[in-house]
């Protein structure tokens, strides 16, 4: 068994309040259902123009849990483009 998890921090400079934010991070989340992932805001939940998510993927191969999260952060990219300010993936066997 083979868990990662990605964590994408983005920067939302046209939000102006917390509703703002959190319809760019509900786009988002839907979005990414599709990818058999689990996702979740963990970080900066009360700053107006960033946004921290968690993105965790299991399988039986960690070629596949690397091809999820790719798909996953390529979604992101082409969902809100430009917002990604920083990506890290860790495998957590």
């Amino acid at each position: 068994m083979h868990v990662a998890l990605l964590e994408v921090e983005l920067f939302i400079p046209f939000a102006h309040s917390l509703k703002d934010k959190r319809m760019v991070v509900r786009r988002i989340v839907d979005r990414l259902g599709k990818f058999n992932v689990a996702v979740a805001e963990v970080a900066h939940q009360d700053v107006w123009q960033r946004a921290g998510l968690g993105v965790v993927a299991i399988s039986t191969t960690a070629a596949h849990v690397e091809q999820q999260l790719a798909a996953a952060a390529a979604e992101i990219d082409r969902v809100e483009p430009g917002l990604v300010t920083r990506t890290s993936v860790e495998f957590l066997t």
